[in-house]
């Protein structure tokens, strides 16, 4: 089968490699799925440049743990109804060295799930992140029906659906930041009630005008190094700021605003959801799938060979929305 891998931590250009290697067989519980496309995430490219650990986790990586495709064959186990099945995947290359930059994967069962007939496979390419993370923010203790709702970068590939699931869950108002005309024309689409250019405007005078100086209940974070400051100022009494990145190791906050206004700061990392989370999100995502009323900001789509591009639009940022590679 062709895969892009590495066998060493770098730049893309210098690390990624394509070419042939063993058709993968699958084990006992598990499917193997003919991949159409796999879904590019920044911490694909961390993992790869080596920022979340300095040393290789296996001999060679293929990259990718989002992606979608076609059952193929099933191991010991595993209903034979299962072959034929329109995918989508999750966690494929967490903890594992086979993820779906190739044209075969075999992984658990459970981790291909049935792809509604309303989804495209490119779609499918950016649930196992991108969706589920922006889903768990807006569900998590307690969801958001009745809040007031802030989403960092809403044009983003997790701030866009999130603004969409928050919409959908009955949040009573949405707001979204954004850099330009072009990502605020994005949140705006996906049901962002106001748009804050956090280039142009203060954020913390925007919010307060917006929310008659109250602040708002939650707030998704995507960058809480970087925002730390700003987020706790524009939270409510009581608040929660749902945090899933940092765009830095380390962060400082202040302890008194923290205290005296009740604040909650919440972090998760969608790889490890646990199962009781993991299926609640999937079946909520199932159904917005299924009823076809999710927008899904594809930026970017590249074939296989051009694998080296895609690594390098995600780590620079230059695009808003998901990458995609379809693999033929």
């Amino acid at each position: 089968m062709k895969a892009v891998y590495y066998e060493r931590l770098g730049p893309a250009a210098e690390v990624l490699q394509i070419g042939d290697l063993p058709e993968p067989q699958p084990q006992a519980g598990e499917v193997r799925v003919r991949v159409q496309c796999s879904g590019v995430n920044p911490s694909d490219v961390k993992s790869r440049r080596g920022l979340r650990s300095p040393v290789m986790p296996f001999a060679r990586v293929i990259p990718h743990s989002d992606g979608s495709g076609v059952v193929e064959a099933v191991g010991d186990g595993v209903s034979r109804t299962r072959i034929g099945q329109r995918v989508w995947l999750w966690n494929a290359a967490w903890g594992r060295p086979h993820g779906t930059a190739c044209e075969q994967v075999c992984l658990p069962s459970e981790q291909a799930v049935v792809l509604p007939a309303a989804a495209s496979l490119e779609a499918g390419a950016c649930l196992g992140i991108p969706a589920l993370t922006a889903l768990h923010a807006v569900m998590m203790d307690g969801g958001v029906a009745g809040k007031t709702v802030l989403v960092a970068g809403g044009a983003g590939a997790v701030g866009h659906y999130a603004v969409q699931m928050a919409v959908q869950l009955g949040a009573a108002r949405v707001m979204a930041t954004v850099s330009t005309d072009e990502k605020a024309a994005l949140a705006h689409a996906a049901g962002a009630d106001d748009i804050i250019r956090y280039r142009d405007e203060p954020v913390r005078e925007r919010v307060a005008e917006l929310t008659g100086g109250r602040g708002v209940d939650r707030l998704i974070e995507l960058d809480i190094a970087a925002n730390s400051a700003v987020d706790l100022d524009v939270l409510a009494t009581g608040g929660e700021c749902v945090v899933y990145g940092s765009g830095a190791p380390q962060l400082q906050l202040p302890f008194y605003p923290l205290i005296v206004k009740n604040l909650q700061l919440k972090c998760f990392m969608v790889y490890h959801l646990t199962a009781a989370d993991r299926q609640r999100a999937t079946a909520q995502l199932q159904r917005m799938l299924g009823a076809g009323s999710l927008q899904h900001n594809i930026a970017l789509c590249l074939d296989l060979q051009d694998m080296v591009r895609a690594h390098e639009v995600v780590e620079q940022s230059a695009v808003a929305g998901n990458v995609v590679v379809r693999i033929p």
